[in-house]
């Protein structure tokens, strides 16, 4: 009784002295420079959104105003592989969790034996039965374990904020797709157009050259614009196709059984919020992630420190043993045993000391990450505000060209028929007026595509505050 005594009393200390953790406190690291802006540097003569948590209010491509998009990015989620697979990891992070608190508590057994020996030189046969429950458990005296659990729960919560990088990510490119799909459309439509024009240039001079009004050099130019035109038709339809082919791929389904029909294309760019610099720690999911594998790292220190210090390991058991299946519960056949185990490496030549030296090192690397991925999301930002006041401003100007040149064309036209200029004009008009339409496209397509990477560059809604 004094045995079972002095173990309980060592259990009551151990369970005491849990507190002793020789873990280094976490700290959140600082930004590269220590500093976060208090203001973008590219968000001078910004225009604030109306209402400025549109982002947090719902799907962020819902602002774009398209209702076959919006069907499109919400199927993300369900099907996409990459999805899938970031949502598989984060559950096996949950798991290893579990695994890790389990660790806490001790574990029960239950054990039971029968036996029947005997020998030919004695004639006699003896049975013999046994039934034990036991249980051992190891205190956490150093917090060697909780180090363990803790860990286990930042790269959880890592692969929680991976698991929208990744979404982010996917729903991006989807909307990146379907704004290249739409352009495409709109191509193509300019081509039918211009190609109908074309033809009736090209029957125009068809008629001067039979009536010996014009050379045939200016016959065979109108029918290789006419071709170049059709050639450039049949570039916008197969690019339509691979835009095509890639939403399908980002929806989780084969390019065959995947189609959509050509449909009007909404030219909006919506107005992002955002917000100030410091925000941007937490809505960002990249910076989210690479913060937990700092914690991560943290306590994986104070996992190698706890080495230095002895283990402890406390088992218990009781049972029955008897000679007969009647007689086994019978009290006088009752067994019992408590125990107490300790280690403690005395020598290793520095191995232990090492390893700690490791661990800090591997924090500073992940500190090092955490500060380059805060860096580059500024950067990211900053990118994409000046992007989006170019763009704007090139828009307009893309405009006046492209209404221009129209009017140039049609004058060239006009004049050719009346004899006052030669063909090669006509073709220099015809030339510059397709490229001004097609720049013109462009830059549309290039604002909402910059829109995107912006959302995306604020963390597209997401917040940290999520994180369990």
């Amino acid at each position: 009784m004094n045995l079972r005594y002095n173990v309980f009393a060592l259990a009551a200390i151990a369970a005491l002295s849990a507190g002793c953790a020789v873990g280094p406190k976490y700290e959140v690291p600082t930004s590269a420079a220590n500093t976060v802006p208090a203001t973008f540097k590219e968000q001078q003569g910004w225009t604030q959104a109306a209402p400025a948590d549109a982002l947090e209010r719902g799907p962020w491509w819902t602002l774009f105003g398209d209702p076959v998009l919006d069907e499109l990015a919400a199927s993300i989620e369900v099907n996409n592989q990459n999805v899938a697979l970031a949502a598989a990891q984060y559950a096996q992070a949950r798991a290893v969790v579990a695994e890790q608190r389990a660790s806490l508590f001790p574990t029960v057994s239950l054990d039971g034996s029968g036996t029947r020996s005997g020998g030919r030189g004695t004639g006699q046969t003896a049975n013999n039965y046994r039934v034990d429950i036991g249980g051992s458990w190891e205190p956490d005296i150093w917090g060697r374990l909780r180090a363990g659990v803790t860990g286990a729960q930042a790269s959880a919560q890592a692969s929680a904020a991976e698991l929208a990088s990744a979404r982010l990510s996917a729903q991006g490119e989807l909307v990146a797709n379907y704004i290249g799909l739409r352009q495409a459309d709109v191509e193509k439509q300019i081509y039918d157009t211009t190609t109908e024009g074309y033809e009736r240039v090209l029957q125009i001079t068809q008629n001067r050259f039979d009536a010996g009004v014009t050379a045939r050099s200016d016959l065979l130019q109108a029918q290789t614009q006419l071709a170049s035109a059709r050639a450039d038709q049949l570039t916008a339809i197969r690019q339509r196709a691979v835009y095509e082919h890639a939403i399908a791929v980002l929806l989780g389904k084969a390019p065959s059984e995947f189609s959509l029909a050509p449909a009007p294309w909404t030219v909006t760019v919506p107005e992002v919020p955002l917000g100030v610099p410091s925000t941007l720690l937490q809505r960002r999911p990249d910076i989210a992630a690479a913060e937990r594998r700092v914690a991560v790292a943290n306590e994986n220190i104070g996992i190698a420190r706890a080495a230095y210090f002895p283990s402890l390991n406390l088992s218990a058991s009781y049972g029955y043993g008897s000679s007969s299946v009647g007689g086994l519960f019978n009290a006088s056949n009752n067994l019992w045993s408590l125990g107490l185990s300790a280690a403690q490496t005395l020598f290793d030549a520095g191995a232990i000391a090492a390893r700690v030296e490791q661990t800090k090192a591997a924090r500073d690397a992940t500190i090092a990450q955490y500060r380059q991925t805060v860096l580059n999301a500024f950067a990211d930002v900053e990118d994409q505000l000046a992007a989006t006041r170019a763009l704007a401003a090139q828009q307009e100007l893309r405009r006046q060209a492209s209404e221009a040149a129209d009017q140039v064309e049609q004058q060239m036209i006009n004049r050719y028929r009346a004899g006052q200029v030669n063909y090669t004009e006509v073709v220099n008009a015809q030339v510059t007026a397709l490229s001004a339409r097609r720049a013109l496209i462009q830059v549309q397509a290039d604002r909402q595509t910059t829109a995107v990477a912006l959302i995306q560059s604020l963390g597209g809604g997401w917040s940290a505050g999520g994180l369990q």
